[in-house]
């Protein structure tokens, strides 16, 4: 049952984490790629994943580390939502990627616009007291990515193993 709980709700409790620390500070802490990837790697040897599987996620994860870093190394990302993305690929595995990485672009492509359209009027005085709301407002920011990397992983989230798995051991019970 814990090990249940913890396939529903580990993953994304943690991306839903890095959307709002990304959206309050605009920055994504190292702890939350860690904990995503330890989480996987605990969960995939108590879940009974084959070593052959396991490596093909962490291939995912590694092929989405390194096209998201030359990402990074031009400034197009910032290196939390790089990290982020990686960890996300290693839960998805080449099952899931395609599916998430297109929810994801679609998302952040909604937030670009809407926050650009939003940067295009004067703050209302009584929000200028709000730090990350001034941070999000500026032009000079860029756009919180890690909030369209989260919602499109909850997109995708519910259709991988993990779930299925869990839903199946909990109606098992029944």
């Amino acid at each position: 049952m814990l090990l249940d709980l913890a396939r529903l709700f580990l993953f994304p409790a943690l991306m839903a984490f890095a959307a709002v620390s990304d959206i309050l500070t605009m920055t994504i802490s190292n702890r939350v790629s860690l904990l995503l990837i330890g989480g996987f790697f605990v969960l995939a040897g108590l879940t009974g994943m084959n070593l052959e599987t396991i490596g093909w996620h962490a291939a995912a994860g590694a092929t989405v580390l390194v096209v998201a870093f030359t990402c990074f190394a031009f400034g197009w990302i910032g290196g939390g939502d790089a990290k982020i993305a990686a960890s996300a690929a290693l839960w998805f595995g080449f099952a899931h990627l395609l599916d998430y990485l297109v929810a994801a672009s679609i998302v952040g492509g909604a937030l670009t616009l809407i926050i650009l359209q939003l940067r295009r009027w004067p703050m209302p005085a009584f929000l200028t007291s709000q730090d990350w709301l001034v941070r999000l407002h500026d032009k000079a920011t860029g756009i919180p990515y890690g909030v369209a990397l989260a919602a499109g992983a909850m997109l995708v989230y519910p259709n991988t193993e993990w779930v299925r798995l869990a839903a199946f051991a909990t109606s098992a019970l029944h």
